[in-house]
């Protein structure tokens, strides 16, 4: 059993919680994984009965509470973004390399069954050589995030296109603003991307003005290849409801923060790699920053290899 300690409850807007609203019950509903409480993280940190953290602390106290859970010995799961930006990033990352403990990053969309067996079905040659990937993230209604949803929501789309093709960013073109919230920076943005190997992608990112109970009014991938393109849904496969509420779809199956919390089981346990760490969050948050970056100047920006 893995005993894991709750750290935060904060979220890029003000009525975000995932620590209360997705994390606390995937862990309670986990068989892998048991709750315990302490008075204080130092507390947690000094005891062997904790072995992970699950960190939901504001992006100014990410670099020093996970750089004290690394060197306590103890794994983390931390809520997105990993941290506030690149430079932090890189800290946190050699925080836990030199640990030798597990830092995930929850990217928990790259665990959708849809997106697992559309990148297997791109490893495997099913549709030839991939040369774009055109993607919708859109999410109905809810509360504007003060950051904007460029911030608060692109990691997830880029990181499920690297998850899908395996392939490195190398230049980001984008644009964005505010349509149907005025209390947010931007509601949706638009980001041409370049990839390595001739590929090209464009991912559409927003939050919509109607609500939805389903959460997404559409999250969906069309990818093309020399030899096929592939239809990806991942709104899909769902149930759809129809009551005096009105209409919302619900997802069928396990969830994919079920299924991540499946993957940091198994990578504790055996010292295995999880699916996704501190170096796809980097790669993420430097797309993100370079689409912020071509949004206020109007061009096109380069990006490094992750190193």
């Amino acid at each position: 059993m893995i005993h894991v300690l709750l750290a935060g409850n904060a979220g890029l807007g003000p009525t975000q919680d995932h620590q209360r609203q997705m994390y606390a019950p995937a862990f309670e509903a986990h068989p892998g994984f048991e709750l315990v409480e302490f008075p204080t993280l130092a507390e947690g940190l000094a005891s062997d009965e904790v072995d992970l953290v699950s960190v939901c602390v504001p992006l100014d106290e990410r670099v020093e509470t996970l750089t004290r859970i690394a060197n306590a010995g103890k794994h983390a799961l931390v809520d997105k973004p990993l941290a506030g930006s690149a430079a932090d990033l890189r800290t946190i990352d050699e925080a836990f390399k030199q640990a030798g403990t597990i830092c995930l990053p929850a990217h928990h969309l790259r665990y959708h069954p849809t997106i697992q067996s559309t990148s297997a079905a791109i490893a495997g040659g099913r549709i030839g050589l991939p040369w774009n990937v055109q993607g919708d993230f859109l999410v109905a209604g809810g509360d504007p995030c003060p950051a904007g949803e460029l911030v608060n929501f692109a990691l997830y789309p880029i990181d499920v296109l690297r998850a899908m093709t395996g392939l490195a960013v190398r230049k980001v073109w984008a644009t964005g603003g505010t349509f149907w919230h005025d209390d947010s920076p931007d509601d949706l943005a638009v980001i041409c991307l370049d990839l390595d190997h001739d590929v090209t992608a464009t991912l559409t990112v927003g939050r919509t003005a109607t609500k939805d109970e389903s959460g997404f009014a559409v999250h969906r991938y069309r990818v093309s290849g020399s030899h096929g393109v592939l239809l990806v849904d991942a709104a899909k496969p769902a149930l759809t409801v129809r009551n005096e509420a009105g209409k919302s779809s619900r997802w069928l199956g396990q969830s994919t923060v079920t299924r991540m919390l499946d993957d940091l089981q198994r990578a504790i346990e055996t010292g295995s790699r999880p699916a996704v760490g501190p170096q796809d969050a980097l790669a993420t948050q430097q797309v993100v920053e370079a689409a912020q970056e071509s949004i206020a100047k109007g061009v096109p920006i380069h990006l490094e290899e992750v190193s």
